[in-house]
């Protein structure tokens, strides 16, 4: 890695170290993820090495907006269908890469003639800010930038894989008692190539995952106060529109299932994964699945209705992809069936939408919708 990474990942060490050890040595790992993906000029998102794109060993991980064009224009239907159904005409996007969903959704709702007053991105990384904006320069008078929400909100919020990247507790059942699972820094020499890291300290809790697990064994998983939060924040600010958020993840019977004992939590790094969390902190993503129920709940409890949940073929498929794949050309085709096909994004990923007011038939859900699931 060249020198200036370099030094980015050892400030960001130092910095978390001294933190770990201003609060007596051990850091919850919800914590040590947001720091690592955060912290202004160190984190992951904070700074300038490209993230997103296609090719291994310039960028990280691909997002299906960078893979085909015909994710954002079949979103666009749904975007529409929520902006005439709620009387709004305005959209909100939360963590928006490079700015190719944007992008995609306003040509796409241009040629629909669905009139767009304001687009705007909430997103923290100033590196990506520079790349939406250079994106987005043929929308420069509908799209704009904030930091923070405003009071009231009113629109169409959408979020692709923005809920796995918000920091997640770590709870491990160990011989049968529960632990949160946190950080604690390693003594020089303990790892490899002899530097001072981090290692993993449990601290018995009385936090539990949201139903019982079956069985004796230990079990590690995550609980997602944070998303969790997001969305009631959402929900709070919203005073009419619709949210719809695409991710991976499960309902809360297979996110807790017995057999998923080592939990969800992913690194991404050069289009490799691994499940090292605590090493080149700073220089890979880190993400957790999604546990769709516990956002359901949450955006119940917070006044909303849910419209629908299902896995992003049947979105897509709703959503009139597979007719524009007919006249798409052959890579788009190509890239577009990794989008639905079981075994690549179709089942992996999915869909819910949501609502303030009352609950109307969203085009994405019409055919096999999964709330009964949740």
């Amino acid at each position: 890695m060249d020198r200036s990474v370099q030094d980015i990942h050892a400030a960001l060490v130092a910095q978390l170290q001294a933190h770990i050890r201003d609060q007596g040595g051990w850091m919850g790992f919800d914590t040590f993820m947001a720091q690592a993906l955060y912290t202004p000029g160190l984190g992951y998102y904070a700074h300038g090495s490209t993230k997103f794109g296609t090719m291994a060993g310039s960028s990280d991980f691909v997002t299906a907006p960078e893979m085909t064009p015909l994710f954002g224009q079949a979103l666009a239907r749904q975007v529409a269908q929520a902006l005439a159904a709620t009387g709004t005409d305005e959209i909100w996007e939360f963590g928006a890469g490079t700015g190719a969903l944007a992008l995609q959704l306003l040509d796409a709702l241009a040629a629909m003639e669905v009139p767009v007053r304001r687009y705007t991105i909430v997103d923290l990384s100033d590196s990506l800010k520079a790349r939406q904006k250079a994106t987005l320069h043929a929308h420069a008078d509908t799209v704009r930038w904030v930091a923070e929400l405003p009071d009231g909100l009113r629109g169409v919020v959408v979020g692709n894989e923005v809920l796995d990247a918000m920091p997640v507790q770590l709870l491990a059942r160990v011989n049968g008692v529960w632990h949160e699972r946190g950080v604690a820094c390693a003594d020089a020499g303990t790892l490899p190539g002899g530097d001072a890291g981090f290692v993993w300290q449990d601290l018995p809790t009385a936090l539990r995952p949201p139903i019982d697990i079956e069985g004796p064994h230990d079990y590690l998983t995550e609980i997602h106060p944070q998303g969790e939060a997001f969305v009631r924040t959402l929900a709070d600010h919203l005073q009419a529109g619709a949210i719809f958020l695409l991710d991976y993840g499960f309902p809360e019977g297979e996110y807790y299932h017995p057999q998923r004992h080592m939990g969800t939590v992913m690194c991404h790094r050069a289009h490799q994964s691994d499940v090292d969390p605590l090493s080149d902190v700073g220089l890979k993503d880190i993400t957790a699945h999604v546990n769709f129920t516990g956002v359901a709940l949450a955006a119940q409890d917070a006044g909303l209705e849910v419209l629908g949940y299902t896995n992003q073929a049947h979105f897509l498929i709703n959503c009139g992809l597979v007719d524009a794949m007919q006249t798409a050309p052959l890579p788009e085709r190509v890239a577009a069936q990794k989008l639905i096909l079981e075994h690549e994004m179709g089942e992996f990923f999915k869909v819910i939408g949501l609502t303030k007011g009352p609950v109307w038939n969203a085009l994405g859900f019409a055919h096999g919708d999964k709330t009964h699931r949740l």
